[in-house]
């Protein structure tokens, strides 16, 4: 674990706000106007959302009071939680509720699935792809193919909240069945240095309503 650590604390800031920028960039490429951030944390995503005056609307979800309170400290420090609505928070659970958010242009969920319980995966496709159903979905994940490059041994995940880490087959397997079945197409791309035979340490996939 030393040398996961090492690596982690000199690359998980840069590899963080590649993350962040790949998504902002993605919506912003495909002329998205509102944004429902799914599992929302302290409101990282939230606050680079804001600073783009092409989304209107930007709602962010979490299931953790504490991680909500942090995000409208922060958000409301940065002038961001104002009387005109535009930036708005939710304590729920995106596997049950998202009916109430159909109309939002994208949902996003950043480093978030891997903490579901893989036999709720189902619960939360049929949530956000039939129940919320919004145009575009952006989902990231860590990409267990390249733990080994942290000093990882097979089958040892990056955090201990972790409920998974799927390779990149595995992930693209679920990411295709899950558009398939709901209408959309999914395209992939990595975030993070690629390595030629593991790929990048983070991945993202695109699902766009046809």
């Amino acid at each position: 674990m030393k040398r996961y650590n090492e690596l982690r604390d000199e690359t998980a800031t840069s590899l963080h706000e590649e993350r962040l920028e790949s998504v902002v960039r993605a919506l912003l490429q495909r002329g998205v106007k509102s944004v429902l951030d799914l599992g929302c944390g302290g409101g990282e995503l939230l606050l680079r959302l804001a600073r783009e005056p092409q989304f209107n609307t930007i709602a962010g979800i979490d299931i953790a009071p504490q991680a909500l309170s942090a995000a409208h400290q922060m958000l409301s420090a940065a002038g961001h939680l104002d009387a005109d609505g535009r930036l708005v928070l939710h304590l729920a659970s995106f596997t049950s509720c998202l009916a109430d958010f159909a109309d939002y242009d994208a949902a996003v969920l950043i480093e978030t699935i891997e903490h579901v319980d893989p036999g709720r995966l189902s619960v939360l496709e049929r949530s956000i792809l039939c129940d919320c159903r919004p145009n575009i979905l952006i989902v990231t994940t860590p990409n267990a193919d390249y733990n080994p490059v942290y000093g990882l041994a097979p089958g040892t995940w990056r955090h201990a909240d972790h409920r998974f880490e799927w390779s990149r087959l595995k992930f693209r397997q679920w990411a295709s069945g899950a558009a398939a079945r709901n209408g959309y197409r999914v395209c992939f791309a990595d975030i993070g240095p690629v390595d030629t035979d593991l790929g990048s340490s983070s991945q993202m996939a695109v699902f766009t309503l046809d």
